[in-house]
């Protein structure tokens, strides 16, 4: 039986070429620029309160407009990364977040303030999927699950940047000049990319997509249709919102809020967060690389790991003691290779040029997901206290709105496991049962 579904990753060399290695890291730099850029708001969210002259529940609609645009923007971007390539797609996307930092450390008006979010979510939508479109040209597939999760890990170095960096920034130079430190960040990047990287090795042809306009439609209804698609939706939802809506918003004010910790101790476990998840992913990679046909039982055992600890976080009597916290962040940052699974799907059983547009479907998941859920929360705070003065018990109740997005997560992936399951049976590929694997395992233990 096969492992891998018929369609694997594009062509690549038969030797990684020796400037595979370089591309990659300037590409994952130009991610973490971004990454600092996208967390910003997360790390110096009091003051960017205190500049607007607002509450840090408004502060969050910031944020709400940024993710919403940037999972909005995910299929129009996959779908210019297949005609344009990565290397476009990633300059493109570091100017314009650029310009989005330096103009919101311009402006003191609110409305001004949410179109300069809605200009970093346009480009911050460019980044990640441009990265994962090139890796599978420059390696041999066996390394793309590894370099897949590595990228989207290595990336969270841009969030320990941003916790390093700006909160010091700002209490050293003030505002303006802390955005325009981070625009600056993304305006080198972007000329490191336009000068180093490639999309494909020398001497091979990018592959683009060619369909005309009037087609689009069409192609986004095989694309989004097909289940392996939907399930890598699912995972990335499932196992995603909740890292994404702690690191974009309310990880720093719920430890320092809703656990009666420290600026300090709440930096410190916002850290965690890019610390666990680099950690984790090589081993992530790794194992949806040895074991592809239990790919989502990895991603099921994340999502249930993580919303058990945040049940016993907010079930326990009074502020959490300090190891559940920190088991707690643990859990969440699992999330971030647990994410990686879901991209692993469209990439064995789709063709190289709908891949843009298959990543892009993916990456809506936790980002849809967590935009209504970092709105929901601060509207949740903003009606128990207008005011903005939260309390503990006003925080702990706000977080038990990510049970239901668990739930919905949870409901999708098995259903549209169960989907691709049957095509891949109509393939010939058939999952065992755990029975049929535990009869093997014993069979040969006794030969």
């Amino acid at each position: 039986m096969s492992s891998t579904p018929p369609h694997s990753t594009p062509e690549a060399p038969r030797r990684t070429h020796p400037r595979a290695w370089l591309v990659w890291g300037v590409g994952v730099l130009a991610y973490a620029a971004g990454i600092m850029q996208r967390t910003s708001l997360g790390v110096i969210g009091l003051p960017a309160a205190e500049h607007f002259g607002t509450s840090v529940g408004i502060v969050s609609t910031f944020v709400v407009v940024q993710v919403a645009v940037y999972a909005i923007m995910q299929i129009p971007a996959g779908l210019l990364l297949d005609r344009f390539g990565s290397r476009v797609m990633l300059v493109t996307g570091a100017l314009v977040m650029g310009l989005a930092q330096l103009s919101i450390g311009l402006v003191d008006d609110l409305r001004l303030a949410v179109a300069t979010r809605i200009l970093l979510g346009i480009g911050d939508a460019c980044m990640f999927s441009s990265i994962l479109r090139l890796i599978p040209f420059w390696f041999h597939p066996q390394r793309v699950p590894i370099l897949s999760q590595l990228t989207g890990l290595l990336g969270q170095l841009g969030q320990i940047a941003a916790v390093a960096s700006l909160p010091v920034l700002m209490l050293t130079y003030g505002w303006r000049p802390t955005m325009a430190f981070a625009a600056g960040t993304c305006f080198v990047m972007a000329i490191f990319v336009f000068a180093v990287l490639r999309d494909v090795p020398p001497g091979e042809h990018r592959v683009v997509s060619r369909f005309p306009l009037r087609d689009v439609p069409r192609e986004l209804g095989k694309v989004t249709g097909h289940p392996a698609v939907q399930l890598g939706f699912w995972i990335h939802m499932a196992a995603g919102f909740p890292i994404h809506s702690f690191v974009a918003m309310w990880g720093v004010p719920y430890m320092i809020i809703g656990q009666g910790r420290t600026a300090a101790e709440a930096a410190v476990l916002f850290s965690l967060t890019a610390l666990f998840s680099a950690a984790m992913a090589p081993i992530f990679g790794w194992l949806t690389a040895r074991h592809p046909l239990r790919r989502s039982n990895l991603a099921l055992t994340t999502v249930y790991a993580i919303a058990g600890l945040w049940a016993l976080t907010l079930l326990w009597p009074g502020y959490a003691p300090m190891w559940l916290l920190v088991a707690l962040v643990v859990a969440i940052s699992i999330g971030g290779p647990g994410t990686g699974v879901g991209f692993d799907f469209p990439r064995t059983d789709l063709p190289p040029h709908q891949l843009g547009v298959a990543n892009g479907v993916v990456i809506t998941g936790a980002f849809s997901a967590s935009t209504v859920l970092v709105l929901v929360v601060g509207m949740v705070l903003d009606l128990m206290s207008p005011s903005g003065d939260y309390t503990a018990r006003q925080m702990n109740l706000a977080m038990l709105i990510h049970f239901p997005f668990f739930a919905v997560g949870l409901w999708g992936i098995y259903s549209s496991r169960r989907r691709l399951r049957r095509l891949m049976a109509e393939r010939g590929t058939t999952v065992p049962t755990w029975r049929e694997v535990a009869g093997r395992y014993r069979g040969r233990r006794f030969r």
